[in-house]
């Protein structure tokens, strides 16, 4: 890597290399949006396995993997190549992860009816999704904060992450379902999943190989001083802000796995059929509506599963609930990418930590006020989620904003600087977050409404999940504005930080682009 003639700490990124590095988030996403979503209605519903299987499958794996993350943060900051330390993992990773995931999503045929057999193999391969997911994308969350020192690039390259993010949210929430019902015809369920995460494995295989080559890392340590991972460890343990960040994440993306499998379960079982097909008609995503004619080519419908078939009389098994709930996902996304958009802007005039308290806690009453809407609300449902994704959206990149800070706070305080290390033992909240978030859904369900698999539409089952879509989930919400209050590392003091940081990289750039020239 040859030294930029730019300081690391002055550094601008270009258009193509922003946009660039957010390709590698965005096919983390096709991952990590189909587990957060639809992952735990797949194992109970398509694979076959019974709620506390489910449980234990979606527990355990995602334990290990958060176990897994702090190993990874070691691995990437002792890792020493010519393309740096972080973005050769995201190239190693790229073609394992697509078999992988195609995998994950795959019912065995021979293995039907074993129920010890499935929960083997489903074990295997979300473990072995798990730890692909952390080899890639540890290193990948962390090459973001070597790439650049610049507060304001920082908060634009998370930005652009994430703005790619939602593009692949948008396309994971808004398409999986109805590719899956649109495969599965004339086959089963199972092989709808199954073709739907190949297209999405080829997709992320691209996606990755244009993060590596169009990424580049920039800040080395200062001074590089030999630590061990347990120095490491005890330095990062004496981090306030990390602290508060850690427990924040966990509650914060438990929040994303619970939410996911309690709202998929809402639009399918809670919701009046006919009223979401009234809905969709008036879009003209119903067969009778393109007899009629309608503004959408009736073929790009057809081939994208959007077309709900049959008459408003006969809903039972027809795939209304996919399609309204990929409606009501896309809304979602299309306004979170929009706001996310000026989040930078936003954090500029009153700070990451402010904007972040304030979407975290409108966020609360968002997800309360769900509970007061009936089954046949269809138009309150589309509002509120309208105005949640609103709210919510500016906390998004922030929230990674604030992690980076969090590094720069240890380099300010111990004068070492362990990205890697930073990031792997948030990852390990995040992963640890979501093994709690699904698995509590499930044993909630199980142990207060008394769910069964074989019966999920029973009226206490339903109670559940309007219940778990928006009570427990304001209160987890509520949980994470507290928390964030907490978090000392206001505008200011970042500034001050920053500047501070950045004399002393000035001091130390003639000695660092002399040993990186060396490397060459």
């Amino acid at each position: 890597m040859k030294p930029t003639s730019e300081p690391h700490f002055q550094q601008k990124l270009s258009f193509s290399e922003k946009a660039g590095y957010s390709a590698a988030d965005a096919a983390a996403n096709f991952v990590f949006m189909t587990m957060i979503l639809f992952q735990t209605n797949f194992y109970t519903d398509t694979f076959g396995l019974t709620a506390g299987a489910a449980a234990g499958i979606l527990l355990w794996p995602r334990l290990w993997d958060a176990v897994f993350d702090p190993i990874m943060g070691v691995l990437a900051d002792r890792t020493k190549t010519r393309w740096g330390r972080f973005r050769p993992w995201i190239i190693w990773t790229a073609i394992p992860w697509a078999i992988v995931m195609v995998a994950a999503y795959t019912t065995p045929k021979s293995l039907q009816g074993n129920a010890l057999a499935l929960m083997a193999y489903a074990g295997i391969t979300n473990t072995m999704l798990m730890t692909l997911y952390s080899m890639n994308n540890m290193p990948y969350s962390a090459l973001g904060g070597v790439m650049t020192a610049d507060l304001d690039e920082r908060a634009k390259l998370n930005s652009y992450r994430f703005i790619a993010v939602n593009i692949a949210q948008f396309i994971v929430g808004g398409f999986t379902l109805p590719l899956v019902a649109k495969f599965a015809v004339g086959h089963d369920r199972a092989y709808g999943w199954q073709m739907t995460m190949g297209i999405w494995a080829v997709l992320c295989l691209v996606l990755f190989c244009i993060t590596f080559f169009s990424t580049h890392e920039r800040i080395q340590p200062v001074h590089e001083t030999k630590s061990s991972p347990k120095q490491d460890f005890s330095d990062l343990l004496k981090n306030v802000p990390w602290r508060v960040m850690a427990l924040m994440t966990l509650i914060h993306f438990g929040i994303l796995s619970f939410r996911g499998g309690a709202t998929y379960a809402y639009y399918h079982q809670y919701v009046d059929k006919a009223a979401m097909f009234d809905f969709v008609e008036k879009l003209g995503f119903t067969a009778p509506a393109l007899e009629k004619g309608a503004a959408v080519p009736g073929g790009l419908l057809e081939t994208l599963g959007y077309v709900v078939h049959g008459s408003r009389e006969k809903l039972a098994d027809s795939n209304v609930a996919d399609v309204f709930n990929s409606i009501v996902n896309m809304l979602g996304t299309l306004t979170t990418i929009i706001v996310i958009m000026l989040s930078a802007s936003f954090a500029r005039r009153f700070g990451k930590k402010a904007v972040a308290v304030v979407g975290f806690a409108l966020s609360t009453v968002n997800a309360f006020a769900f509970y007061v809407l009936q089954p046949t609300n269809v138009y309150g449902m589309v509002a509120l989620t309208f105005v949640g994704s609103l709210v919510y959206a500016p906390t998004v990149p922030l929230v990674w904003a604030i992690f980076a800070d969090v590094a720069d706070y240890s380099e300010w305080k111990t004068g070492r600087r362990f990205t890697g290390m930073v990031y792997a033992t948030i990852g390990f909240a995040l992963k640890g977050g979501l093994a709690l978030g699904s698995a509590s859904y499930l044993w909630i369900m199980q142990g207060f409404f008394s769910y069964d698999t074989a019966a999920p539409a029973a009226e206490q089952a339903v109670r559940g999940y309007r219940a778990c879509s928006s009570i427990v989930v304001g209160i987890l919400f509520a949980a994470c504005t507290v928390l964030l209050t907490m978090y000392k590392l206001n505008k200011r003091t970042t500034i001050e930080m920053a500047d501070e940081l950045a004399e002393r990289r000035r001091n130390a750039a003639p000695a660092v682009q002399a040993a990186a020239a060396d490397a060459v």
